[in-house]
């Protein structure tokens, strides 16, 4: 007869501490209060739209194709920027980890170049390449590359003394000993620059689509603030969250994981 009751009770402790659980329970909470706030009328309907009104406008946009290629817009030029700022953020933070005259110079220049917001690049894109998606790559480049190139010179820089030493008294030098030691040393700090990258390159791509009119979730909130329908406005913002997490899902998670499995730090 008791093995009923602790059977349940023992599912309904699984079920309070599962993250899935608390994660599902965190965002009604959060909807709840939306439609709370919504239902008080603190603020005029259209600059505060309902959650079922951002829900209606999510289902339109996606059944008459407007958010899809407004997001296969935005994330063609993100990828495309996000590579090349990977292929050179990379490149020079291992260059900058191993060459002390190119940290002292260069190194202080990225560091520098990193407290600039990304929209301060847009007048220089402009100039140099025009209102056009050129000048959109070039800023989403510089947004993310620096971060990159930061995080991995710590990363290469911070490799522990005694591996290379291990790894030179094994007989690992140059090419060698770069590849089989210092840049997986480096990798965890890669990994936190590439995803810092990941966010400031959407920043800088917003900001790029939002002054110039192309097909892009950029673009779509411009003209939700336009006609003033903030359900749209609301509707990319939460597509571009969505894309976020989706990413940091199948990507830099899994990559985070599969490096601390590699170091025996994954928690069982």
């Amino acid at each position: 007869m008791s093995s009923v009751p602790a059977a349940k009770v023992g599912a309904l402790r699984r079920l309070r501490n599962s993250p899935g659980a608390r994660r599902l329970f965190f965002f009604v909470v959060l909807l709840a209060l939306w439609e709370g706030l919504f239902r008080l009328r603190l603020w005029p309907e259209y600059l505060f739209p309902a959650p079922s009104e951002v829900v209606t406008t999510l289902a339109r946009g996606f059944v008459d194709r407007t958010f899809p290629i407004g997001v296969l817009g935005s994330v063609r030029r993100l990828i495309e920027g996000y590579a090349l700022a990977l292929f050179i953020g990379i490149s020079l933070g291992l260059l900058m980890g191993q060459l002390r005259w190119l940290k002292e110079t260069l190194g202080l220049l990225v560091l520098g170049l990193q407290t600039l917001p990304s929209i301060c690049w847009l007048p220089l894109a402009i100039l140099w390449f025009g209102l056009n998606e050129r000048a959109i790559l070039f800023v989403v480049v510089m947004g993310a590359m620096l971060s990159i190139a930061q995080a991995t010179e710590d990363g290469v820089r911070n490799t522990p003394p005694l591996y290379l030493r291990a790894a030179r008294n094994l007989g690992a030098h140059g090419w060698r000993l770069y590849v089989s030691v210092i840049l997986p040393a480096a990798l965890p700090s890669i990994v936190v620059g590439m995803k810092l990258g990941w966010s400031f390159a959407w920043r800088s791509l917003m900001a790029g689509e939002l002054l110039y009119a192309l097909p892009g979730l950029g673009n779509l909130l411009m003209m939700g603030r336009e006609l003033n329908d903030m359900s749209q406005v609301v509707a990319v913002m939460v597509v571009i969250i969505a894309l976020g997490l989706l990413t940091d899902r199948l990507i830099f998670s899994a990559l985070e994981n599969r490096i601390r499995e590699r170091w025996g730090l994954l928690q069982q």
